[in-house]
């Protein structure tokens, strides 16, 4: 196959001074395009601003012999961008919308500005860029667009509302960019990437990150963006080597007849029919809603099931003065509530009409960009607020060349910004209250893309991402987040819908639905939903994902590889094909190609034992190189962290208030400043098909040096490698760290650390690991009982304790990873109930010179660990359980103490 090539073509990068931007530019010049590098050089919170990033790129093009030119500009100065190109090339045929930036806080402690700056960087920009772009594509009746996602937006993410508002926003302005596109040869996409970037590096860990290199993602982009890629508006998840393609999946739900027998209780009494996907449909559009309205009018009544009772709860309805909203306002009335009737225009009609059947309301005339205000109004009359019905909205369609800044704003403010804004007014009374419903609404528009509006798309799109978000942050305080697509006839769809239509879809065939949402009587997954919904028929929408394909990660990935595989990686019929909820879902197919190497995640393919001279050669090189030294500074905040880390207690003095006379660091702080020593060796090349998911911590052996151990100062740990076995299906490494005061010069601690990497052996290496006295003896424990036994429990915070001590692993805190991992909750490290356990041996028995264990199994945050102790003269052999499962947690280890010839006190 042919390479890909973008001779003559000019390409526009945004955030493009680093990371998965970098390599964008990079490819793309060296395949003959010449490169706009834009990049404010901002921090990745968006703090800031320096030339250098992008000049760097600029230079690094520039000596391969290709074509570049920087640009320091925000992307909400899109034009300035654009320009750029047209000035220095004439043209632009291709625009990537990759700068990005992150402001993750919960949704309680979230301020405005955490929110408006994440809308300007990734939607506004987005748009800017593309909207200056637009007339130039037309004219030449080509361009190619690239917009990016993430797995935040596909399926929302705890502590990422602004973040995952922002994301799914692109997929509803990409779907709106490909329809309006489409005649004049312009071509748009999604990806929603996993790459290691500035932005991940905080929240993923580096063994992770070392296999989710950006230069994963480009060629997928590549092959999107060439001139003769058919695919338009798109959605791709990419990252680690895997690539698979998304779409949406709608239930074909459930039917009631459209009449006044259509009631909440109606739909809860069949609501496994609203998620039954077993005939679903894959719509680019909203739903058959004539045909759907007629198959209505043939049915029978519908048996109206229990009536809800809604008396002592407050529902606030923006929106809420005509239209489908006045209709909500009438029925939670109806049902006992009491309502707050929000509309800019005339809230007080409907506040009358309320009044004169014998319920209860409020009116507040003011914009839901004033949440505040609409909020203390509902907690001024009622004292409390239950249910929020985010409705408000506004029209300002236009197809995108002729879109201008205002019309974009003011759509994305009323929408997006003022369901947020409502949202966060209320969210501190749900929250005290422990109580919460809230119904968001989203569009068909939004969900599928419309032609000439991409400002509404983008902002309804965005409504959908920040409800999953905030479905995950509520779940846990019983405040449920869905969102609907209603199809119905309001002043808004007026415009675009003839009138017999209008009438056809009464806002009456919406509200029972977002009734039955509020209610306690949803009887499976109460939150999170998308549901589409009018004229009698409630269906339910998710992701269908591909089943993709997998490159091995051991081997560059190429354009033309892509392609290769391009029928399998948009196959959704060949019975791979799945549906993704969250974001562990999402990242599910990338972790499982971690271990994706070109000989397969063992060598099989080889005899067991076969000679792989540039593995062996490598160990050889590894065990003579010499590290640089890596420094730690640490103060006595910093050891009294570590005790408390490891259970030292409030009435533990001597660990935990550096004015006491006995202050001292615990002998096994000694695995604290070897933890971060850099190596003189790259794992990866020691052994055949590394992957960081196979590696374990089998062992760790510590000596302590020199007594009294220093309770601040600086260190500096020296790493080597000792030996690599090969035990055939799997490998051995195994390293020394010798971590020297840099006052003295005095080596202070010495560390062995073992590791077992699965999957990774049969290269002809050495069979046998040498025997090195104490830090690989086998300690078996005596035949005897022991001759003491003492436990602690751990406690629920304990990981999230002594992660602060330097390991910062999302593993040991993250849900999330755990369950990557294979664990249900988050684990507690290793080297914490390594301490736990030294901490009992020398609280007993005094210090010791060394101290081995060997790893043996979990200990989960709040478990108890029983450790059993036998003396055998200088030497205590130990061992840890779990007392609530009666595992072992470490085994085969013991502490030679002090004594003649020892170290020193």
């Amino acid at each position: 196959m042919s390479k890909l090539r973008y001779d003559g073509q000019v390409v526009v990068v945004t955030g493009a001074g680093g990371g998965l931007g970098r390599e964008y530019c990079l490819y793309f010049a060296s395949r003959g395009a010449s490169v706009v590098v834009n990049d404010l050089g901002g921090s990745f919170k968006g703090e800031g601003k320096s030339t250098k990033a992008a000049d760097v790129v600029v230079d690094e093009i520039k000596a391969a012999g290709g074509k570049a030119v920087a640009n320091y500009d925000s992307v909400t100065d899109g034009e300035k961008i654009i320009e750029t190109a047209i000035k220095n090339y004439g043209r632009i045929d291709v625009l990537i919308n990759n700068a990005g930036i992150l402001r993750d806080i919960s949704f309680k402690n979230m301020k405005d500005q955490d929110w408006d700056l994440i809308i300007a960087v990734h939607v506004k920009g987005s748009y800017k860029c593309a909207r200056a772009a637009w007339p130039y594509f037309r004219k030449q009746k080509y361009g190619r667009v690239i917009n990016t996602a993430s797995a935040a937006g596909l399926f929302g993410s705890f502590g990422q509302c602004n973040y995952s508002a922002a994301k799914l926003a692109m997929v509803g302005f990409t779907e709106t960019l490909a329809k309006e596109g489409a005649k004049y040869n312009i071509h748009a996409n999604v990806i929603a990437p996993i790459a290691a970037s500035r932005m991940t590096e905080t929240v993923m860990p580096p063994d992770i990150l070392a296999n989710l290199k950006p230069d994963w993602v480009v060629p997928l982009v590549a092959v999107l963006v060439h001139k003769d890629a058919e695919e338009n508006g798109s959605i791709f998840e990419v990252g680690g080597g895997h690539v698979a393609k998304l779409r949406w999946e709608r239930s074909s739900g459930l039917l009631l007849k459209a009449d006044d027998t259509y009631t909440p209780g109606a739909i809860l009494k069949k609501w496994d029919q609203v998620s039954d996907f077993k005939n679903a449909e894959y719509p680019t559009g909203a739903a058959d809603f004539m045909g759907l309205l007629e198959k209505s009018m043939e049915m029978g009544p519908n048996d109206k099931g229990e009536t809800l009772d809604f008396k002592g709860k407050v529902a606030l309805v923006t929106g809420g003065g005509a239209g489908i909203g006045r209709v909500y306002c009438l029925a939670f009335a109806k049902y006992g509530a009491s309502v707050v009737v929000n509309d800019l225009m005339d809230p007080d009609t409907v506040v009358q009409e309320i009044q004169k059947a014998g319920g209860k309301a409020v009116g507040v005339k003011a914009s839901a960009e004033d949440g505040d205000a609409v909020v203390k109004a509902a907690i001024d009359a009622y004292g409390r607020i239950d249910i929020i019905i985010n409705n408000a909205g506004i029209l300002r369609d236009k197809a995108f060349t002729n879109m201008d800044d205002k019309m974009w704003d003011q759509v994305i403010a009323v929408h997006l910004r003022g369901t947020y804004k409502v949202t966060k007014a209320a969210w501190p009374y749900m929250l005290k209250q422990k109580y919460g419903r809230i119904v968001n609404t989203t569009s068909t528009s939004g969900i599928y893309g419309n032609f000439g509006q991409a400002n509404y798309a983008a902002a309804k799109c965005g409504i959908l991402g920040f409800s999953r978000a905030l479905a995950r942050e509520g779940a846990k305080y019983n405040i449920y987040v869905n969102t609907i697509a209603p199809n119905a006839g309001t002043a808004m769809t007026r415009t675009i819908l003839p009138e017999e239509m209008v009438q056809a879809f009464k806002p009456d065939y919406i509200a029972p639905l977002v009734v039955a949402l509020c209610s306690d009587k949803v009887p499976k997954d109460p939150t999170g939903g998308l549901f589409e919904v009018g004229s009698g028929w409630v269906g339910r929408t998710r992701w269908q994902r591909t089943g993709g394909h997998g490159f091995p990660v051991d081997v560059q990935l190429t354009p033309e590889a892509v392609l290769q595989q391009w029928k399998k990686i948009t196959d959704f019929n060949d019975g791979r094909a799945d549906n993704p909820q969250d974001g562990q879902d999402g990242l599910k197919s990338i972790m499982a190609n971690m271990n994706n190497k070109k000989g397969g995640a063992s060598k099989k393919s080889e005899p067991a034992g076969e000679v792989n001279e540039e593995i062996l050669a490598n160990i050889e090189k590894a065990k003579k190189a010499e590290a640089n030294g890596t420094p730690f500074k640490y103060e006595e905040r910093d050891v009294i962290l570590y005790n408390l880390g490891i259970g030292a207690k409030k009435t533990d003095l001597p660990y935990v208030f550096e004015g006491n006379e006995s202050f001292q660091a615990l002998p096994t702080f000694g695995v604290i400043p070897f933890f971060s020593a850099e190596t003189p060796y790259n794992i990866a090349d020691l052994v055949p098909n590394f992957s960081p998911m196979m590696l374990l911590h089998g062992e760790q052996y510590l000596e302590i040096l020199s007594y009294p151990i220093p309770t601040s100062g600086t260190l500096v740990s020296y790493a080597k490698l000792l030996e690599v076995v090969d035990k055939g299906n799997a490998a051995i490494v195994k390293s020394g760290i010798t971590t020297v005061n840099k006052e003295t010069g005095k080596p202070l601690f010495y560390n062995e650390s073992t590791v077992f990497i699965r999957g990774s052996g049969g290269f002809g290496g050495v069979k046998k690991p040498l025997d090195r006295g104490a830090s690989t003896a086998a300690n078996k424990p005596p035949s005897r009982p022991a001759d003491f036994i003492t436990e602690e429990k751990t406690t629920e915070e304990q990981a999230v304790l002594y992660r602060l001590s330097g390991d910062y692993n999302p593993l040991h805190v993250d849900p999330a990873f755990a369950k990557m991992g294979g664990f249900k909750v988050p684990i507690l490290h290793g080297l914490c109930f390594f301490g736990i356990a030294g901490k009992a041996v020398y609280q007993k028995y005094g210090p010791y010179k060394n101290i081995k264990v060997r790893f043996a199994g979990t200990v989960l945050p709040g478990q108890t660990l029983v450790t059993e102790c036998w003396k055998e003269g200088n030497k205590v052999v130990f061992q840890s359980k779990v007392k609530e499962t009666g595992k072992l947690a470490i085994a085969a280890a013991a502490c030679e103490l002090v004594g003649e010839g020892g170290a020193k006190l």
